[in-house]
């Protein structure tokens, strides 16, 4: 779990979600599925290509990424194996786009939606002030909902890999030992760790979100801030832990 490939993982979820944001908009306004789908796919292409390639001049000189070796018919391959977390990431970042596409405006009203946002606000603050900045700024459109399921998902896919930290930990310092890195363990983990908690006061704790102009709560922005953020958030959680526990006695750093 080297800063590059996190950095890669983050910058590549967020472009597909933008990017089928943007795909979205551009069909709901009346565009041509042949001509808009070949434009969003060249820009999401292009943004993903220049992230990439900034991300993989540390990458290629910290060796931060590598293959790992999978044994298919008795022959060695060397392929790229996601992990589970990266799985249900991944997973997870759709499931919350279909809420927000298609869920959370279809149950504005109905009492799964209102029970869930109100269970919501009571363990995150940041919720609550997502639902007052929304009622403030116009239509409330599902996005309550749909920053309820986010935050639902997200705290589920961090306990779910915090259950497994050992187990990371320990292949975080086999991934050391084999590929060496530019970044030690230790600093990595304080990186991800001020990250971290930064995003916990500006999402879950909302200290930020009440400044933020009604813009940002609407279109792909709005999108990335109330779909994608929470669950991010839970990711650095994680991997802030992982690396810190890789970082300690056991290991050789």
């Amino acid at each position: 779990m080297g800063a590059a490939r996190l950095l890669a993982k983050g910058w590549v979820l967020v472009c597909f979600f933008a990017g089928a944001h943007a795909l979205r908009q551009a069909l709901l306004s009346g565009g041509n599925l042949q001509i808009v789908l070949p434009q969003v796919l060249i820009a999401v292409s292009l943004f993903a290509a220049m992230g990439l390639l900034f991300v993989g001049g540390y990458g290629a000189s910290s060796d931060g990424f590598h293959h790992h070796t999978a044994t298919i018919k008795e022959k060695k391959l060397a392929v790229a194996l996601p992990g589970f977390d990266d799985v249900v990431l991944f997973v997870f970042a759709a499931l919350i786009f279909a809420t927000q596409v298609w869920l959370a405006p279809a149950h504005l009203a109905g009492e799964f939606g209102e029970g869930l946002a109100r269970a919501i606000a009571y363990v995150v603050p940041g919720q609550a002030v997502i639902a007052g900045r929304i009622g403030t700024c116009g239509p409330e459109e599902g996005r309550i909902l749909a920053s309820a399921v986010s935050w639902l998902l997200a705290m589920i896919f961090a306990a779910s890999a915090v259950s497994r930290l050992r187990q990371a930990a320990e292949a975080i310092r086999l991934d050391r030992a084999l590929h060496p890195h530019g970044l030690s363990l230790t600093a990595l983990a304080a990186t991800l760790g001020v990250v971290a908690i930064l995003g916990i006061q500006c999402l879950f704790v909302g200290s930020v979100l009440a400044l933020l102009p009604c813009a940002a709560f609407t279109g792909i922005s709005g999108g990335l801030l109330i779909g994608l953020g929470p669950l991010l958030l839970g990711y650095i959680v994680y991997a802030s832990l992982a690396n810190l526990l890789a970082s300690g006695s056991g290991s050789k750093e």
